[in-house]
């Protein structure tokens, strides 16, 4: 039996990628693997954790599922106990009732059949008694040493060309100066070196993906947004952050006010390749990316 910061995990695998899920607590993916390859491309940190009022929270590494705005202690409500059920192509992941929060989590994983892709699909509950005001958030911890791939918004919001385009959201650690951070304008990258401060940034991406090049292996995250939705920190609907350990590409949901008995889905469409030949990446990108 595989093991992932000391908990059983299962295994989804197609052929095109590998994937593995804990199956004792969660919801949380582990590992993710291209097919043929044995390089994980996800982090695992099974030291780093933080301490709350309902016990220890383990960032363990692999991809996890939040709710946003961040904050201490509701968002940091250690894992509970999960259900595992089958799926044709995939698996679902339902977690308990969350202390506190009222909130329970469900992960449900779908692998396309015929290449190295698949549908992560997040849905939270409100248990409590209360109606709680959050936005989903899909963390995807990477290992170090790779670039994130940012897409900005290119052309005029209006004909004139008057209005502003873009924001971007810093964090109090954020340095501005930061050598990891390259903003140009079609793209911002990012690259994952071990250093602190930390740096995180956050933005509106009205192009509903971010992708993060490690090695030969290029991942890509594809979510879906409308716009007027109002999103968190400031408006953001994409995040990056980046320590001493740990890349995290994130996405995130509108803002909800979410009932008693009511759900909010948030779904994120992966896809793996092995190379950065993709007609959505321009060739003077991939210079880029091969001088970082």
């Amino acid at each position: 039996m595989n093991k992932f910061c000391g908990h059983p995990t299962g295994v989804l695998d197609n052929g095109f990628l590998r994937l593995e899920y804990l199956t004792d607590i969660g919801p949380r993916i582990a590992r993710l693997f291209l097919g043929g390859s044995d390089l994980n491309l996800l982090a695992e940190v099974p030291d780093a954790g933080v301490d709350t009022p309902y016990g220890r929270f383990q960032f363990m590494g692999g991809h996890r599922f939040w709710h946003s705005p961040e904050a201490m202690p509701r968002t940091y409500i250690p894992d509970g106990p999960v259900t595992t059920e089958i799926l044709p192509n995939g698996i679902r992941l339902r977690g308990s009732t969350e202390p506190g929060s009222g909130i329970a989590k469900t992960i449900e994983i779908q692998l396309a059949p015929d290449r190295a892709a698949g549908t992560i699909t997040h849905e939270m509950r409100n248990d409590g008694l209360w109606a709680v005001e959050l936005a989903p958030w899909g963390l995807t911890m990477f290992k170090m040493g790779g670039t994130v791939i940012l897409p900005q918004t290119v052309g005029k919001p209006d004909p004139a060309g008057l209005l502003p385009d873009r924001l971007l959201a810093l964090w109090p650690y954020t340095q501005v100066r930061d050598e990891r951070l390259r903003l140009d304008d079609d793209f911002i990258l990012l690259k994952a070196t071990a250093a602190l401060p930390p740096c995180k940034i956050g933005y509106f991406n009205p192009n509903g993906w971010a992708g993060y090049r490690l090695a030969d292996t290029l991942f890509v995250k594809r979510y879906d947004f409308r716009n007027g939705e109002v999103f968190p920190d400031k408006g953001c609907n994409t995040e990056v952050y980046c320590n001493d350990q740990i890349l995290e590409v994130e996405s995130l949901g509108p803002l909800t006010r979410l009932l008693p008995a009511e759900r909010i889905v948030h779904k994120e469409r992966w896809e793996l390749y092995d190379s950065l030949d993709q007609p959505f990446l321009p060739e003077s990108l991939r210079k880029r990316l091969s001088e970082m």
